[in-house]
């Protein structure tokens, strides 16, 4: 006897594969063809507010479990807030100094570090940041996080 063929499931127009392969893609390009952020922002105006004070990742390579998991509950704080009529904007930043990105920029740096200047190391720790904010940009959008990520705060730009 084949068990398959003794269950009783509704039969549906949708298909029973998530598809997110194709699905993801197409979800992220509707919401921000929507400017769904945007829209979320707008509705609430004029409404107490809720912050929520997010301390920032280290801007030193790609996203983690420890740092998914922290932006994804932080996100549905913000997004619970809103959903009971806040407004609640969430602006996200990034940490983008100290030994975290100094240690990966002169691990890439091997043989040369010792011959770098205190500028050099300075410039390429910059960029560093720089590389993996945008990259931790896309990946906190993939998660679902909604925010500003246009105008993020930045601990490198001077106006911090």
């Amino acid at each position: 006897m084949n068990y398959k063929d003794t269950i009783r499931l509704p039969r549906t127009s949708f298909s029973m594969k998530g598809n997110m392969i194709n699905r993801e893609p197409e979800l992220l390009d509707k919401w921000e063809e929507m400017d769904l952020e945007g829209l979320i922002s707008a509705a609430g105006e004029n409404r107490d507010s809720f912050i929520l004070h997010d301390g920032p990742p280290y801007a030193n390579g790609h996203v983690h479990l420890g740092t998914a998991l922290n932006k994804i509950l932080k996100d549905f704080i913000v997004k619970s807030h809103t959903m009971l009529g806040y407004d609640s904007p969430y602006v996200p930043g990034w940490d983008c100094h100290g030994m975290p990105i100094e240690h990966k920029v002169m691990t890439e740096a091997g043989d040369e570090r010792s011959s770098l200047s205190r500028m050099e190391i300075r410039r390429r720790c910059r960029e560093y940041a720089a590389r993996f904010v945008d990259i931790q940009r896309e990946e906190f959008k993939r998660l679902g996080v909604f925010g500003k990520w246009e105008k993020p705060y930045l601990t490198m730009k001077k106006t911090y």
